[in-house]
């Protein structure tokens, strides 16, 4: 139980049993998850519960998002030292076969330098294509 009210006390959220439910869902979650995902494993919560808390989560920078073009945001928890600054952003991978999305944490988001005038405020770095389970089908059939 420490773990989550440690992470949660990090970021300055206030620990309350949903939101603990909540992470402790998430943590459970070995790839990005979509709001789908978290309403069907956590079936007996409130839908706009969980919006409410997955965006609180966002804000306090507990979790990141991810648009991966399949027209569903998606999820994942930042690790204890992300600030969500540019530096801490990092690739994603979307697989076109299961439709899943990976944090790729040890490859950073490349970045460009931008024209004169122009601030980054984020940046969008997803990769498409067969993830490892999808590409050993692939290749065996």
């Amino acid at each position: 139980m420490d773990i989550y009210l440690e992470r949660l006390e990090k970021r300055k959220i206030n620990p309350t049993a949903i939101r603990i439910l909540v992470l402790k869902s998430i943590i459970q979650f070995d790839r990005a998850f979509s709001l789908n995902d978290l309403e069907d494993s956590l079936d007996t919560v409130d839908k706009s519960t969980l919006f409410r808390t997955i965006a609180l989560f966002l804000n306090q920078r507990l979790i990141h998002s991810i648009d991966d073009g399949s027209g569903s945001l998606k999820y994942s928890l930042c690790s204890n030292d992300c600030d969500c600054a540019i530096e801490d952003l990092h690739s994603h991978f979307y697989c076109m076969n299961c439709h899943k999305t990976f944090c790729l944490r040890n490859i950073p988001a490349p970045t460009v330098n931008l024209p004169d005038g122009f601030i980054l405020q984020g940046i969008n770095y997803v990769l498409k294509g067969l993830c490892d389970k999808c590409s050993i089908i692939e290749h065996s059939s």
